[in-house]
């Protein structure tokens, strides 16, 4: 029984000449006026005797009109009927890619240990980084690749849950350099969570960063990163200039994300 659902090849699909046909035709759209066989066989893949074949037979046709030696132009026959068969291979693609390739969820894991295609296992998050675990887990997947310890994996048939907390992200905010008021530098070490990243937003911030001899973590894209991160599971101190705090605390209400944002009169 055929099924109704499922995407149907276009004609020009059909039969490796009518593949052809349609190549050869787009490329002399794409070349005229002065058209070269040989440079078509080579983008296409067949012979020079081959190109001149499907020339002719576009001509007859009143696809493509010969202008002079090596010249030709694709009417507008040619034209309506490139159309006619690219709308149809575009709904075509867009049907297999939604019923074929987007049933296909894979993921990328790091493997914690050797791992075979087709093996089960169970997927946890670490350091922000999705990881598999032949010896299972809250959630599970289906290997579809193989990896040696420390490689990444492709995983997908998913069930169940990662099992993580979200991240908590500490905020710090220093006065702009307009501003006579200072923070002392010394506050950065003692705010830091362990084992924490270190996110900076503005000059200043990094400024501050570097007197406390530390090292940024995130420095650009903060507002999508430092979000990111902590959805991922990674604690975050988040060194902000006073101009930018509003529009990285709307974010991490938005994503639902616990914060904290410090005052620095208590310093």
């Amino acid at each position: 029984m055929t099924d109704p659902d499922r995407a149907t090849p276009p004609a020009v699909l059909d039969s490796k000449r009518d593949a052809t046909r349609y190549q050869v035709l787009v490329e002399i759209a794409a070349r005229q006026p002065a058209v070269s066989q040989t440079e078509i066989a080579d983008a296409i893949g067949v012979t020079s005797q081959a190109v001149s074949d499907y020339v002719r037979d576009l001509v007859e046709h009143g696809y493509v009109e010969k202008e002079g030696r090596g010249r030709y132009a694709v009417t507008k026959e040619g034209v309506d009927w490139l159309i006619s068969r690219t709308d149809s291979l575009e709904a075509y693609l867009d049907r297999v890619s939604s019923d074929v390739l987007g049933s296909v969820d894979v993921d990328a894991a790091i493997a914690m240990d050797d791992v075979d295609e087709g093996s089960d296992v169970g997927l946890l998050m670490r350091n922000g980084v999705l990881q598999a675990n032949p010896a299972g887990g809250t959630a599970t997947a289906v290997t579809v690749t193989a990896a040696a310890a420390g490689e990444a994996v492709g995983v997908a048939d998913f069930e169940g849950v990662v099992d993580y907390e979200t991240g908590y992200v500490t905020v710090l905010p220093v006065p702009p350099v307009t501003n006579t008021a200072s923070v002392d530098p010394n506050v950065l070490p003692s705010t830091r969570p362990s084992e924490s990243l270190l996110a900076v937003a503005g000059t200043e911030a990094y400024a501050l960063a570097t007197q406390a001899d530390m090292r940024p973590d995130i420095r650009f894209g903060t507002v999508d990163a430092v979000a990111e991160a902590a959805v991922r599971g990674l604690d975050v101190l988040l060194v902000i200039t006073a101009d930018q705090l509003p529009q990285h605390t709307a974010r991490l209400r938005d994503e639902n994300i616990p914060h904290e944002v410090l005052d620095t009169g208590d310093f």
